[in-house]
């Protein structure tokens, strides 16, 4: 049970920024310092230093008990158990789907198909659609990205330009799908209607977006293209090391049926794990015994049962004869994904840290004064939810706080709860990818191999919302004070 911490003053309120800037600076120093590597353990003892100077302040200031943050971090750690399963598959799949080369038959398809000035455009749509359909940012970028990040690379953009295309898409669909768990979360927390709170959220969405597929768009047609020598390369090389056929095709759109039917994330993850690897059988038998002939000499049988088990949890590198087609083909496997569970957890003791003290509250009362006003208020829950998204380093942690933070202002202003949940939609749940050492970060940047820094400058669509919920506030467009 959560210590009852005393009203919000100056001094509670710039002590409570003294963990945030600890972490901000050992944060920047890890960048400076291992840069992308900074994932592989120091972003973790930042956090864990972080977590340990806010319970030294809060039981020095406040006398706040070691059973109050003990409490607190098993009640979040536990919370995201569900996320850790579903990271650990998203790793098996991308194991699985290469090794079964649905992967590599999505990268030759697309070669053919997607012209390289309409591609950033393309991706960025397509993983909007799977989105929308599926309600899952995460399920869309470690299938439907992962193979669009090999065509980008193939066409000649930058890995950062395309991840950035392909996350605006995914946390556009996931935003406004009644299947996605943060829009049912943000409706629900705030007492609005799912499909009240969606049509509510398309006036600043789709504005949003319709910008972002702009800008896509004029950054592919300025494009030169890779030569068309070098995709020819790509193609018959994939085609030569895969069995290419659009059988392979069954076991995505399987997957995509299976999550439009609502079924739950970790099951569908997992038949769709089982399904590649029986494709993979069935397709790929000799890449399937090179990758078990690595690991153990015996029988037929045995042979394809190592390979088939390491692709699920081991990190596997084929080599095709083109160095840049060995980084395409190239999975990480369940193992590649510990270091991103280690970051989570250190992350959810930083949070949880934080709210047990009661700083997060004293944070929120840094940005009271600039709530009397719409346009204002408006600004506070957005600035609120997307800095929350850095310190509790969880975008569903970010959401909640978020709404409980600014309920009783929208109350007291007489404004509808559904801007509220707007806001915290338009702040909370599209800027989390954005942070480096937050869980969604963490993630993109681990399916992805792309570095946070390197692909959050190109996600326009998860900069331009935040921004566009405040313009939408001045304006004051189809905004209006509840009925009393």
């Amino acid at each position: 049970m959560e210590a009852q911490t005393p009203q919000p003053t100056t001094k509670r309120t710039l002590l409570a920024l003294v963990p945030l800037a600890v972490l901000v600076g050992l944060l920047a120093l890890d960048i400076a310092i291992f840069g992308s590597d900074s994932i592989l353990g120091a972003s973790q003892v930042s956090l864990l230093v972080a977590s340990g100077v806010c319970i030294a302040l809060a039981a020095w200031r406040y006398k706040t008990p070691w059973k109050t943050f003990e409490s607190a971090i098993a009640g979040h750690v536990g919370s995201v158990a569900t996320a850790i399963l579903i990271l650990l598959l998203i790793g098996a799949i991308s194991g699985t789907w290469m090794a079964s080369g649905i992967v590599p038959a999505f990268i030759y398809y697309g070669l053919k198909i997607i012209s390289p000035k309409v591609f950033l455009l393309t991706a960025c749509a397509l993983c909007a659609l799977v989105s929308l359909i599926t309600g899952s940012s995460w399920t869309t970028i470690a299938t439907v990205g992962v193979a669009l990040l090999g065509i980008g690379k193939a066409e000649g953009f930058s890995d950062a330009m395309t991840a950035g295309a392909i996350i605006s898409g995914a946390y556009f669909g996931d935003k406004i799908s009644p299947l996605s768990d943060t829009t049912v979360l943000a409706s629900s927390i705030n007492n609005v209607p799912l499909f009240k709170h969606i049509r509510y959220m398309l006036i600043t969405t789709v504005p949003s977006f319709v910008i972002t597929l702009t800008i896509f768009t004029v950054l592919g047609l300025s494009h030169g293209g890779a030569e068309q020598g070098l995709v020819k390369t790509y193609s018959d090389v994939l085609s030569a090391r895969f069995h290419i056929t659009p059988w392979l095709m069954i076991v995505p759109v399987l997957t995509v049926l299976m999550i439009a039917r609502k079924m739950p994330a970790i099951v569908v993850l997992a038949i769709s794990t089982l399904m590649a690897a029986v494709a993979a059988l069935v397709f790929q038998p000799e890449i399937v015994s090179e990758i078990g002939g690595s690991v153990t000499d015996g029988s037929r049988a045995r042979v394809l049962f190592a390979g088939v088990v390491e692709s699920v949890y081991n990190s596997v590198s084929l080599e095709t004869g083109n160095p840049q087609v060995n980084q395409l083909v190239a999975s990480r496997g369940m193992l590649g994904m510990l270091n991103t569970v280690y970051l989570i957890i250190c992350a959810m003791c930083f949070g949880a840290t934080m709210r047990a003290s009661g700083m997060i509250a004293d944070l929120a009362n840094l940005l009271r004064p600039f709530t009397r006003t719409r346009t204002g208020l408006v600004a506070s829950t957005v600035v609120t939810g997307t800095a929350l998204n850095g310190i509790v380093s969880d975008q569903y942690l970010a959401v909640i706080l978020t709404s409980n933070i600014y309920r009783d202002s929208f109350e007291k202003g007489g404004w509808e709860p559904r801007l509220l949940s707007r806001s915290v939609e338009d702040s909370a749940t599209v800027t989390s990818p954005l942070f480096p050492w937050s869980s969604c970060g963490m993630t993109q940047a681990t399916i992805l191999s792309v570095p946070t820094l390197l692909y959050a400058p190109f996600c326009f669509f998860n900069i331009i919302s935040p921004l566009m919920s405040m313009l939408i506030a001045a304006i004051g467009w189809k905004i209006v004070r509840k009925v009393v």
